[in-house]
């Protein structure tokens, strides 16, 4: 009987979990960036996010598939 009640009780608690959870705000969708000439990863995390731009380089580079970073005019980004 102890063991069904503490199953029940873990059921209702991750099913309340899953339903009363929010997504981050960091899960929508971002924006849109168009390289321009001249455009680096460095110039664009420098411009779009504050602090340490070493972070947002990196998070340019997995957002979008780059893998050496190099950036064509014209280009669309992902800025998460």
């Amino acid at each position: 009987m102890f063991v069904r009640v503490l199953l029940v009780t873990f059921l209702v608690t991750v099913l309340a979990w899953s339903i009363l959870a929010r997504g981050s705000e960091g899960a929508g969708s971002g924006s849109a960036y168009r390289v321009q000439s001249g455009d680096t990863l460095w110039s664009i995390a420098e411009r779009h996010y504050g602090g340490d731009p070493r972070r947002a380089v990196w998070r340019l580079q997995r957002e979008n598939g780059l893998g050496d970073g190099t950036l064509v005019p014209g280009q669309v980004l992902r800025l998460p």
